[in-house]
């Protein structure tokens, strides 16, 4: 990698071509940032005064033929928004000076093709820009591309009175980065713009699978099934929080499709390309290092099944399942809520594994239904979930596709982070388990709507339509029964944490009301409604309902209530 200071004139001469990635993010700036630039250069012409407009990321490209006009080509990786932008600024000035001339000394090879190549997306509207031979205006409804409202920006707002073509050539500043064609753009590019958007994992590999040489197979491999339309597009552009991290759709599905190649025994990968291959921010360079290793530089060999699992992903990994009633039976609904709801996104490549591979319904929900009581008993014993990646990959390397395969491969779990919690210890959780809200609250959501009867007359929301209650309150010094002693105000407390004490309700109780004593927090008081209304219908809050007094007697007994229905529905 080699950084130093740049001017335009370091980053464009008439031999060298710079390239958008042919599938390229679109330009995307507005007039917001098409005014602020405007305002830059008449700063920089009034002051004389250099001006700094960011990094510019350029890494080796393809080597030019005999019969190009150019003797080296750069791929933009970073500052294609700004560089776009500047040319089109430039273009502009050129023009209401009359001096077009200027530009295409500068910026065209040899006076012929302008310098800038631009992507599958922009590539006519650029080119229609900086071919424009008088400062007239473009109709923007013959290119969907936001470069034809730029020029038209700067042609309406351009006084030229206020700025000088060389002045700001010498005076506007770059940061030029200049990598070889082996660096790893991703993890430099994400670095430099730490607070910026990320390149995503799905744009560079759209870059390294396809060319412009290979449209057609672009629209049969790719465009058929991420950009078919915006429905499609905007599914795969979800962001899903993951951990620590935020992530596409796209992305993840690209993390877990790469796992059927990596736990794929035929390949016998290193012990240590499958520890750097495990790093999901050098997921595309270790697509790129996977091709060219292991499967002699062959790109079909990943290409080949892309839009199998692509579209078998969409059907199954939905989001919005969060957002839905879930059945009582075992399935991909009620799983889609232990992976997204729960965050419990480990599972994605075993569960896309499993939907590609095994072909009767009734298998695959017998399995969806194992994995959701692995999880949940864990869930409720507060179990260690660290081990989760290395089990799910485990699964897949051993191409385990029946439930009873299953089953076998997570009894054999004997230490903390893997073992499955037998119905004692499912118990004990109930009883004393302090767990986050939100696993509770899908504890008991599972739990309601697997024994709720086909005859209730309410409806059950989906899970993110649900909230947390304390039966009794944390601030129970106000309202309720003291202790007789220190101890028993100590012991009160961490019970009423536990699961026994815990309700979900789809409408928050008003925090009078939630601190209130029994009586009023079941009925209510004034305008404001109980338990009695925001608890209607729910039966796991039922029998307390019934009850006309709280206290950790009732408790207990709730818990073993909750854990006779769970060790029911998760079976061991």
């Amino acid at each position: 990698m080699d950084a130093r200071k740049a001017i335009i004139t370091d980053v464009f001469n008439t031999s060298t071509l710079i390239e958008v990635p042919f599938f390229q993010r679109s330009y995307v700036w507005q007039e917001d940032l098409w005014e602020r630039l405007l305002e830059d250069m008449k700063y920089v012409v009034k002051t004389n005064r250099p001006h700094f407009l960011g990094s510019i990321i350029l890494k080796d490209g393809k080597r030019p033929s005999s019969t190009d006009v150019f003797t080296s080509r750069k791929t933009i990786v970073d500052g294609q928004q700004r560089m776009t932008t500047f040319l089109i600024f430039l273009k502009v000035l050129c023009l209401k000076a009359n001096q077009g001339q200027q530009f295409d000394f500068q910026f065209r090879i040899h006076l012929g093709d302008i310098a800038l190549l631009h992507g599958k997306n922009d590539i006519e509207a650029f080119n229609k820009v900086v071919n424009m031979e008088a400062p007239e205006k473009i109709e923007q409804g013959e290119y969907p591309s936001k470069i034809i409202a730029a020029y038209n920006y700067y042609l309406d707002n351009m006084d030229i009175s206020e700025l000088n073509y060389n002045i700001i050539l010498m005076n506007t500043q770059f940061v030029r980065i200049d990598l070889t064609a082996d660096e790893d753009e991703q993890q430099i590019f994400d670095t430099i713009n730490s607070l910026g958007v990320s390149l995503t994992t799905s744009e560079l590999l759209k870059n390294y699978f396809f060319s412009r040489e290979t449209v057609a197979e672009y629209n049969d491999k790719w465009a058929s099934v991420f950009e078919k339309d915006e429905e499609t597009i905007a599914y795969w552009d979800t962001v899903i929080e993951t951990g620590r991290i935020r992530r596409a759709l796209i992305d993840i599905f690209f993390d877990a499709y790469f796992q059927m190649f990596t736990q794929n025994r035929k390949y016998q990968i290193s012990t240590e390309d499958r520890i750097s291959y495990n790093r999901i921010d050098r997921l595309a360079l270790s697509y790129q290092h996977f091709i060219n290793n292991y499967c002699g530089g062959d790109k079909s060999v990943v290409l080949k099944d892309l839009k199998l699992y692509a579209t078998c992903f969409r059907d199954n990994f939905k989001p919005e399942y969060c957002s839905m009633s879930v059945p009582a039976t075992k399935g991909i609904e009620r799983l889609n809520v232990v992976m997204f709801g729960l965050k419990t996104t480990t599972l994605i490549p075993y569960v896309l594994y499993l939907a590609c591979n095994v072909d009767t319904p009734a298998t695959l929900d017998r399995m969806y239904g194992i994995l959701e009581s692995y999880v949940m008993r864990r869930m409720v014993v507060h179990a260690d979930t660290k081990n989760y990646n290395r089990i799910v990959l485990s699964l897949i390397l051993n191409a385990v596709k029946t439930p009873e395969e299953l089953e076998n491969f997570l009894a054999k779990g004997e230490d903390t982070t893997t073992y499955f919690p037998d119905n004692d210890e499912l118990k004990h959780g109930f009883h004393n388990s302090r767990l986050t809200n939100l696993q509770t609250r899908g504890i008991i959501y599972l739990i309601e709507s697997s024994i709720r009867p086909d005859t209730t007359a309410t409806t059950l929301y989906g899970f993110d339509r649900y909230s947390l209650e304390h039966l009794m309150p944390k601030k129970w010094r106000n309202q309720w029964e003291s202790c007789d002693s220190l101890e028993e105000e100590r012991q009160r407390d961490i019970k009423l944490l536990t699961l026994g004490n815990l309700a979900i309700i789809p409408q928050s109780l008003n925090a009078s009301i939630r601190d209130s004593s029994w009586d009023i927090k079941l009925a209510g008081k004034a305008n404001k409604p109980g338990l009695k209304i925001c608890a209607a219908g729910l039966v796991t809050v039922f029998d307390a309902l019934q009850k006309d007094s709280w206290a950790e007697a009732d408790i207990e007994d709730r818990a073993d209530w909750l854990y006779e229905n769970a060790r029911n529905i998760w079976v061991f």
